[in-house]
């Protein structure tokens, strides 16, 4: 079936669309109220198309829907899939640090607490906060005037019923009203909970009109004490209020976007005005965007946020209009349960808010592009100070060292640890079970985990170099296979010899600095130099090599430990006949040992095995 005849048969319904190459990858996800329309219009000739369109016709092989019930599902599950696949063609919004949420908990008397991890229990979150001192403001203004409670107990009627937990010291100094024995109703404290949601979606002026209301109530009626507790209230509310940013004296609830580019970089941001205040603000930074539309990168981040906030304002400001405007403002009618009104500002006040929101984002850019070159360019001191001692040629970044091990000649084994910028990277660690050698021959032993290692890295590179060269494979420079800058032999001058031979065999070694680290005297040994080099002893070059050795070491210690853990495991507990390796292991780890195992009584040895098993284990170990 060719691509048209297949299109054709598409439904008209809403869901998703999947654009796959010649190699079956997805390159770009996109969403469309009729499937069958959306889709037939990408290989319609005639229409016109911008940049980005037009590259991604020329890659299409394939496509595959997935019908949705509605328009909001479709919506859902474009982000979720984008996310899941990241096409290359679609604009990838990217978080340069995970924000923090204020969590407000589904319980009986709930939690209000910062946090960075999202759980789908029912809770409900506000943020993301991207500046931390007014997050703890904030947290520390509710705890103030609601007398919210901090502690993690678990608090049930049940648990109240029952005086399982007592008030501690934030009762008594009246920082808490003590729901944990029950001494505020949940009426009373869900009615601070109530005021403390409308506060953190920035509804501050309604809760000064409740607070202010309560107050002269209290007054009325006499209730001095509760008038004072309520004034002061007020009094702190007004404080926190006065210090967030007028932008408005319009008290309409708003979110401001904009659009920022520098050189290969955009920024997409969002202002959080509620009632004429500015509240807080979110962005978002998109790599390669050069191909990219405005238009493109303002529809992906206005659904990538309002599925990130379940507040949705009375107003949207744009910088320009996305191209499924109507798509958008459907889902956001949706779920607003009332119409959005989302507007492009030409002139005045409306202007100058999306103006400040650009300029913010144009600020953002250019930090986040010199944190980065700095990033880049930031060389740990240890490593500067190895290439400086050892008078390398260049900075030994990537460095992988090797070491052996094994028991009176059994259960030979080679590890291979890996640090990136002076830190271990556990991702790139390997261990090797001897296969050629069978006798203690380290000089031997050395040459075969050497030659593992670097004759499948060289042929792992050439054919990531072919793939990349025929179009099949995309990869950023980060995440390429690469040679390392060094490699530590951890022993002297045979095994280093050993090593040398292997890599000049492979054609490597005039690619990768290789030393050896002998331990007696901590001496640097280099190829074909007899002098070893002696680094001073509070060098932070010798720390970073020791370092190396050391996880090396360790590394190769614990894979001999399991392995020998499994041989014993073997010869002792498997050889007693219908005891197979699964019940030995579960018997090790229920009972502790293979001597608890012998000295356990029949009637324990029955919890975990059957009559047969528990007499064939007693009359092994009584022949023993």
């Amino acid at each position: 079936m060719t691509l048209n005849e297949k299109i054709a048969q598409l439904p008209l319904k809403p869901g998703v669309y999947l654009w796959k190459n010649k190699n079956d990858k997805i390159i770009y996800v996109g969403k469309a109220i009729k499937l069958r329309n959306r889709v037939r219009s990408y290989v319609q000739d005639n229409r016109p198309r911008d940049a980005k369109t037009k590259a991604l016709i020329q890659h299409i092989s394939d496509v595959e829907v997935i019908v949705t019930d509605n328009e909001a599902e479709a919506l859902i599950l474009e982000d979720t899939l984008i996310k899941k696949h990241k096409p290359k063609y679609n604009v990838l919004l990217r978080d340069d640090k995970t924000y923090p949420y204020v969590r407000i908990t589904k319980e009986l008397y709930p939690k209000v607490f910062q946090t960075r991890i999202v759980v789908k229990d029912g809770s409900k979150y506000f943020g993301p906060f991207t500046d931390l001192t007014s997050l703890k403001t904030i947290l520390r203004t509710l705890r103030k005037l609601f007398k919210l409670r901090s502690c993690d107990y678990r608090i049930t009627e049940e648990t109240i019923r029952n005086k399982k937990y007592k008030t501690c010291l934030d009762f008594h100094i009246k920082k808490c009203d003590g729901p944990c024995e029950g001494l505020i109703s949940p009426g009373d404290y869900e009615e601070h909970i109530k005021k403390t949601i409308k506060i953190l979606s920035g509804k501050t002026r309604e809760v000064e009109k409740q607070l202010e209301k309560e107050m002269f109530e209290a007054s009325e009626l006499m209730d001095f004490e509760k008038a004072t507790q309520l004034r002061n209230k007020l009094t702190t509310l007004k404080e926190y209020s006065s210090k967030q940013k007028v932008v408005s004296a319009n008290l309409i609830d708003r979110d401001v976007f904009a659009i920022a580019r520098f050189e290969d970089l955009a920024c997409s941001l969002i202002l959080k005005i509620r009632e004429g205040k500015l509240i807080g603000k979110r962005h978002y930074i998109i790599k390669n965007s050069e191909n990219q539309t405005d238009s493109d990168i303002i529809s992906r981040t206005l659904q990538r946020w309002y599925l990130e906030t379940d507040f949705i304002p009375k107003e949207i400001f744009l910088p320009c209009e996305p191209h499924d405007i109507e798509y958008i403002s459907s889902f956001l009618a949706e779920k607003k349960q009332k119409s959005v009104s989302i507007k492009i500002p030409k002139i005045g006040e409306n202007k100058e808010m999306v103006d400040m929101a650009t300029t913010n984002g144009k600020f953002i850019l250019k930090e986040y592009k010199i944190a980065y070159k700095n990033r880049e360019q930031i060389v740990p001191r240890a490593v500067q100070s190895l290439q400086r001692d050892l008078k390398l040629k260049k900075l030994p970044r990537h460095i992988e060292c090797f070491d052996n091990s094994h028991i009176q000649g059994t259960d030979l084994v080679s590890s291979m640890v890996h640090f990136a910028d002076g830190k271990p990277k556990k991702s790139e660690y390997r261990k090797y079970k001897n296969k050629t050698v069978l006798s203690n021959d380290d000089f031997a032993t050395m040459r075969e985990v050497i030659y593992r290692r670097y004759s499948r890295l060289k042929e792992e590179i050439e054919e990531q170099e072919k793939l990349i060269k025929e179009g099949k494979l995309e990869i950023d420079n980060k995440n390429k296979k690469k040679l390392p800058d060094m490699i530590i032999i951890d022993g002297g001058k045979g095994q280093l010899s050993s090593s040398c031979e292997i890599l000049e065999n492979l054609g490597l070694l005039d690619k990768i600095i290789v030393v050896g680290l002998a331990k007696r005297l901590e001496e640097v040994f280099f190829p074909d130099e007899s002098e070893p080099v002696i680094l001073p002893k509070t060098s932070s070059s010798l720390r970073l090599l020791q370092h190396l050795r050391d996880e090396a070491h360790r590394f190769a210690i614990t894979f001999h430990r399991e392995l020998r853990s499994k041989r014993t495991l073997k010869s002792v507990l498997t050889e007693i006949p219908s005891i197979g390796e699964k019940t030995a292991k579960k018997l090790l780890t229920e009972i502790g040992s293979v001597e608890k195992v012998i000295n356990s009584s029949k009637d324990t040895l029955s919890l975990y095995l059957n009559e047969k098993q528990v007499n064939n284990l007693i009359d092994y170990f009584n022949k023993k």
